[in-house]
């Protein structure tokens, strides 16, 4: 062919760690399963029966964890599903700026400023008033996929 060399950028993350496959028949309700590249909790599970030489279906009925969106998905029982790998990280609330980031505590004694305030409104008044009146506040940041997102908040006492 030719004598040229090729270079290749690899400009896309390959995704590896951020899932797992898992055969979509072992996959329960309140289990967590990819749609559309969303990391989501499944809320249903109905496995269908088809006919004489076709696969059994499962059909997923599945909320994003992000976001709230609520989105469906048909699989082949016997087909592998990717289930992203969703952690729970607790951190010490140190101070909310005024862009809506949070600056929060790590385990090892840094801070990590990169996290916005939730957009959800009765747990961002919880953060906001809780931090208002100088309580000890503990977030609980979920991940997934390579999205992060304070999903919880416990108050510790005062300071």
């Amino acid at each position: 062919m030719s004598d040229e060399e090729h270079q290749f950028e690899s400009k896309a993350d390959a995704g590896a760690s951020k899932t797992f496959p898992q055969q979509a028949g072992t996959i329960r309700k309140n289990g967590y399963i990819v749609i559309k590249n969303r990391a989501c909790k499944v809320v249903e599970v109905s496995t269908s029966k088809t006919g004489k030489h076709g696969h059994a279906k499962c059909h997923f009925v599945a909320i994003d964890i992000f976001n709230g969106k609520k989105l469906e998905d048909i699989v082949p029982s016997s087909h592998n599903c990717d289930v992203p790998h969703v952690t729970r990280t607790d951190y010490q609330l140190i101070d909310i700026s005024e862009d809506g980031f949070v600056s929060l505590l790590t385990e090892s004694g840094g801070t990590k400023d990169d996290l916005k305030l939730p957009t959800d409104d009765a747990l961002l008044t919880q953060i906001k008033d809780g931090f208002a009146e100088g309580k000890d506040l503990v977030v609980t940041v979920m991940s997934a996929m390579g999205e992060e997102q304070i999903c919880a908040l416990k108050d510790i006492g005062p300071k």
